[in-house]
């Protein structure tokens, strides 16, 4: 008999059946693989979770799989890998005895071994290790080395018995026997050494140095287990994914992203100038209008790497941490500049171009940026912080904004506001970890509640009432009237949310004014009301004081054309071909006097005369309600800092994400500046 299938229930019970017996069709294909933190590579802690991280999970996505990626110990993960329990493992390197094991990926960028040293000590290769690794080697006979317990240098290194090799379980105890002198070489990665010494050793930065060329260039692999059903169609599937992202350039994006680059390279014909550089839109805004710069400067190629703030300031510092030369220009700050030409890495700018006028720059702005009355970089803006908040949000609200908002005012209006139902969040802040990101705004916060980070005797002041005041603040605001998410994001990303509708209220830096206002860049330019940065107990540092500019690293072999580049980047005549191109509202603020006399420019920023304000009421040297021994306002004036800001701004994350409790938060974070002002000498 034939089934009537115009029966409603039949009908519906044959769909359910098709759609039972189908979904294996329809199921997403899914990996499963483990890994160990290996920064600046992979880790939890790092940008999309590492550069290995997104590689791994776009290749495969491209061939329709899932991934997932545990971190675990590195023993651990190998243990997983080889029962069968992941289906693979990475980043591994190609090593012939584990195929019984494993099945290997196509290979992917890995990582430079080499040799990191004192710089006090005179050694160097006799011959080139690339060329003839066996021979180099006999050469440093009489060194010490230290080499990581279990891992596999190359045959050739690891053969050498007559080396006088020392081992040790991890990376950081080669630096700091290297620091004391126990032994001659460290056997290291060059980012991973570098990123160390910026994170944990920063003391250290400027004494060792990285030997050129690595002794070896490493391919990284992912190894699928043999014990995992499919590994081979997985392996192929991957491979296939790799190809495609080599194919259409992601590959070298996303390793850009990360800051990772190819060794730098002399062009024939041409002086190629790198260039590092945030990816803030005034800096991409340079980036286009270079052409110019190119035009009248055929013998100059520029070479641009614009990276995210934190990626940024990473690669700069590891850069000096190693010696390793890969920028011709950097864009540091005021935190920077007097830091960095004290120890010698910086160039003196001397005999700028009589059409340069010096003198138009503010001289609050020249002071921050000179050591011992040499100028060492060129302005390219300058910045307070204020609150930007939506006026017809207000009205419909009911609200009025106060001329001198306090944090308790802040967070009425937030509360009064926020509708995330409707993608309205009552208040956006950066929560992204940071030392110039979350901590450059909890700093101005700690200030105004009355705290500090250090006292007089360079102890530190963050397990007090105030600190937890100001961060039970922050917490509140952000967890109970943010967006969801909130530690992904940092000024990019909360200007976009706010351009684009989604913030009530936002706290940030003065130069975000020229792009909310801007009809180009935002949907609210015609909403957008702007008050001072909120206080708490003082108004002491409750508004920070930056400024963005180019400078000159003493390692660069083109200083010269390095200076033509800046000085016309930071020009007068730049502004105003700003102003021409993309219009008044636009340009660079808070530098030259003479924008503020642009009629122009006045007419177009309604926000020029309150922004120069801020910028020029800003003291850091009198910001924080106890005496101080240190500069800055959001940020310390000391060698230590990034490392000091970087971690502490983890703890912050977490607190925020939920992980940590705020006691737990500031009980961490006191005792690990404690120890890293001990090891530095303080005390």
């Amino acid at each position: 008999m034939k089934a009537n299938v115009h029966q409603p229930g039949l009908l519906v019970f044959m769909t359910m059946l098709f759609l039972l017996l189908s979904e294996p069709a329809f199921a997403a294909k899914k990996v499963l693989l483990a890994t160990a933190e290996r920064a600046p590579y992979i880790g939890k802690n790092l940008l999309n979770q590492g550069y290995l991280h997104e590689l791994i999970t776009e290749a495969f996505k491209r061939v329709g799989y899932e991934t997932e990626i545990i971190f675990y110990p590195q023993a651990r993960a190998n243990y997983l890998a080889e029962r069968g329990s992941v289906d693979g493992l990475l980043p591994s390197y190609f090593e012939p005895g584990l195929e019984k094991n494993y099945l290997f990926s196509a290979p992917f960028p890995g990582d430079n071994i080499g040799l990191l040293k004192r710089k006090s000590l005179a050694a160097s290769y006799p011959l080139d290790p690339r060329n003839n690794l066996q021979g180099a080697l006999l050469d440093l006979l009489p060194y010490k080395f230290g080499v990581v317990r279990g891992t596999s240098i190359s045959p050739a290194f690891d053969q050498a018995t007559l080396l006088k090799k020392q081992f040790v379980a991890k990376d950081l105890q080669n630096i700091d026997k290297l620091a004391v002198e126990r032994i001659d070489f460290a056997v290291i990665d060059k980012y991973t050494a570098s990123d160390l010494m910026v994170n944990r050793r920063p003391h250290l930065i400027g004494e060792l140095e990285f030997m050129r060329p690595p002794l070896l260039s490493n391919s990284f692999y992912v190894a699928f287990s043999k014990k995992s059903p499919g590994y081979q169609q997985r392996q192929k599937d991957f491979n296939l994914g790799l190809q495609a992202l080599i194919a259409d350039g992601t590959l070298q994006e996303i390793l850009f992203r990360h800051g990772l680059f190819p060794a730098k390279t002399q062009q024939q014909g041409k002086v190629q100038l790198t260039i590092g550089t945030v990816n803030n839109a005034d800096m991409i805004a340079m980036r286009g209008l270079s052409k110019q710069f190119e035009q009248s400067h055929p013998n100059i190629e520029l070479q641009w790497r614009v990276l995210s703030e934190n990626i940024l300031r990473q690669r700069l510092l590891s850069d000096l941490a190693i010696s390793d030369g890969q920028f011709d220009i950097m864009t540091i700050g005021a935190y920077e500049t007097p830091i960095w030409a004290k120890r010698g890495w910086l160039t003196a700018l001397e005999n700028l171009p009589d059409g340069y006028q010096l003198q138009d720059i503010f001289d609050s702005v020249r002071e921050a940026l000179s050591y011992q009355k040499k100028l060492y970089a060129l302005p390219f803006y300058a910045e307070s912080s204020m609150t930007f908040y939506r006026q017809d949000l207000f009205a419909k609200a009911g609200l009025k904004m106060s001329e001198r908002p306090t944090f308790a005012d802040i967070k009425s209006y937030a509360a009064a506001i926020h509708n995330p139902e409707e993608k309205i969040y009552g208040i956006c802040l950066r929560g992204k970890a940071g030392w110039g990101e979350n901590m450059a705004l909890l700093s101005t916060m700690v200030n105004t509640f009355g705290g500090q980070w250090f006292d007089l005797n360079w102890q530190p002041k963050l397990n007090s009432r105030e600190w937890k005041n100001a961060l039970l603040t922050y917490q509140d605001l952000l967890s109970n009237y943010g967006p969801p998410n909130p530690t992904l994001n940092g000024f990019n990303e909360n200007r976009s949310l706010f351009a684009n509708g989604h913030c009530a209220i936002w706290i940030d830096a003065t130069v975000a004014a020229g792009m909310l206002f801007n009809a180009k860049q935002s949907k609210v330019h015609a909403q957008v009301g702007f008050a001072p940065a909120p206080v708490a107990v003082t108004e002491k540092g409750s508004k920070w004081l930056w400024t963005w500019a180019l400078a000159i690293p003493d390692s660069s072999k083109h200083k010269q054309e390095a200076l033509q580049f800046i000085t016309w980047a930071t020009s007068k005549a730049y502004i105003e071909r700003v102003g021409e191109k993309l219009g008044w509202v636009s340009v660079p603020p808070g530098t030259r006097k003479s924008t503020y006399q642009n009629k122009s420019y006045l007419a177009a920023a309604p926000f020029a005369g309150f922004v120069l304000q801020a910028i020029q009421q800003a003291d850091p040297l009198n910001s924080t309600l106890q005496a101080k021994l240190y500069t800055g306002i959001q940020f310390v004036g000391i060698p230590e800092f990034p490392a000091l800001g970087g971690q502490v701004g983890l703890n912050i994350a977490d607190v925020i994400a939920g992980k940590l409790s705020v006691d737990q938060a500031l009980q961490d974070s006191q005792k690990l500046v404690e120890e890293q002002m001990r090891k530095s000498g303080y005390y």
